[in-house]
C-alpha cells in the first residue's frame, strides 16, 4: 500500500503543472555610468527576493532605447530620465520615438541626474559660453544626456552648429577622447560621482562647467531643476559649480503582471541598503517621493505598493 501511495505521488508531482518562470530583463546605460551599476544590483534583488523570477542586466545607449525596448516588450524594467519619459508618453518624434509610447507604465522616480559638464583645464573653456568653437561630446545618439545636452545649450543661446565638433558618444569614450586631446569637453548626465568623470579627474587637471540658474530657468521645461554639483565631488573641484538635474525614473509597461509589477517596486525600497553599496547616487532615492513628478500611468503593482505605504490615498 505504501508502494502504491509512493508511486501516486511521484506520479501526481510529475503530472502537476509547474509555475513559470518570469524573466526580468532590466534596461540599462553605458558600463561607466550609474545605471548599469544600480542595475546589476536591482538584478540580483530582483533574483534573491522574487520566487521563479530569472533576471538579466543589459547594456545599453540609455533612455530613448530603453524606452523603444519596453515599448516592445524587450525589457522588462528601464532606467530613464523623466524628460526622454515625458517625449516617450507625447510621441515626440524629434527626440526618437516615432508614435506614443502608450505601453510604458511607472514604477517609481529614484535618484537626480546632474547634468555635469567638464573640461580639460588647459582648453580654456571655463563658462557654457566657451564652448563655442571647441569640440564636445554630448553623448550616445538620442540618449537622454544628449537630450539634456540640446536643452542646455540652446538655453545658454548655442547650438551644435556653433561647435568645431560633436561627437556622439557615451560616457567613456567621450573621456577616453578628452584624455588624448581629440575634444575639449564632454556633457554627460548622471549620478554624483559617475565612474566616467572619476576617472577622467583623476588623471587630468579638469574644469566643471556652471550651468547658472537663470540658463535653467530658460529651458522651460519643469523637469529641470537648479541644483549643486558639492566641492569635492571630483578630484581638484574645490568650490560648488552650479548645474541643472533633472529626476531619473523606473519605468516598466503594461504586460507585466500586477504581482510582478508589486514586487519590482517592493524589492526597491526594501533593499536600499544594496542599492546604495552598488552606488552613491541611490542615497537620494525615498518612498516618500516615488510617484513625484510622473509623468506616465503608475503601474497596477506599482499603485498597490504605493498604497499600502500610506504613499497614495
Amino acid at each position: 500500500m505504501k508502494k502504491l501511495l509512493a508511486a501516486a505521488a511521484v506520479a501526481l508531482a510529475m503530472t502537476a503543472p509547474a509555475k513559470a518562470e518570469q524573466f526580468v530583463n532590466i534596461l540599462t546605460g553605458g558600463t561607466s555610468g550609474v545605471y548599469y551599476p544600480l542595475g546589476v544590483a536591482l538584478s540580483k534583488i530582483y533574483a534573491e527576493n522574487i520566487p521563479e523570477v530569472r533576471t538579466s542586466v543589459q547594456s545599453t545607449k540609455a533612455s530613448v532605447e530603453n524606452l523603444n525596448l519596453l515599448q516592445a516588450g524587450r525589457g522588462e524594467v528601464a532606467f530613464t530620465l523623466g524628460d526622454s519619459l515625458s517625449h516617450a508618453w507625447e510621441g515626440n518624434t524629434e527626440v526618437g520615438f516615432r508614435e506614443k509610447l502608450d505601453k510604458l507604465r511607472g514604477i517609481a522616480a529614484v535618484y537626480p541626474n546632474y547634468i555635469q559638464v567638464v573640461a580639460r583645464a588647459d582648453s580654456g573653456i571655463e563658462t557654457l559660453a566657451d564652448l563655442k568653437g571647441k569640440r564636445v561630446s554630448v553623448g550616445a545618439p538620442r540618449s537622454g544626456t544628449e537630450l539634456n545636452a540640446r536643452a542646455v545649450l540652446a538655453a545658454a543661446g548655442l547650438s551644435y552648429d556653433d561647435l568645431e565638433k560633436v561627437e556622439y558618444l557615451p560616457f567613456a569614450e567621450s573621456v577616453e577622447l578628452v584624455k588624448n586631446r581629440q575634444i575639449d569637453a564632454t556633457l554627460q548626465s548622471a549620478g554624483l560621482g559617475v565612474a566616467s568623470i572619476r576617472d577622467l579627474a583623476a588623471t587630468n587637471d579638469i574644469v566643471v562647467v556652471a550651468i547658472p540658474e537663470d540658463v535653467v530657468s530658460q529651458i522651460g521645461d519643469p523637469v529641470y531643476v537648479p541644483t549643486v554639483i558639492p566641492a569635492g565631488t571630483y578630484d581638484g573641484q574645490d568650490k560648488d559649480v552650479p548645474t541643472a538635474a533633472v529626476v531619473n525614473f523606473l519605468a516598466t509597461h503594461e504586460g507585466v503582471d500586477e504581482e510582478l509589477g508589486y514586487q519590482l517596486t517592493k524589492q526597491i525600497f526594501e533593499n536600499l541598503d544594496d542599492m546604495t553599496a552598488a552606488h552613491a547616487a541611490a542615497q537620494a532615492i525615498d518612498l516618500s517621493k516615488a510617484t513625484e513628478g510622473m509623468p506616465i500611468p503608475l503601474h497596477p503593482g506599482a499603485e498597490r505598493y504605493y498604497r499600502e505605504k500610506g504613499v497614495l490615498n
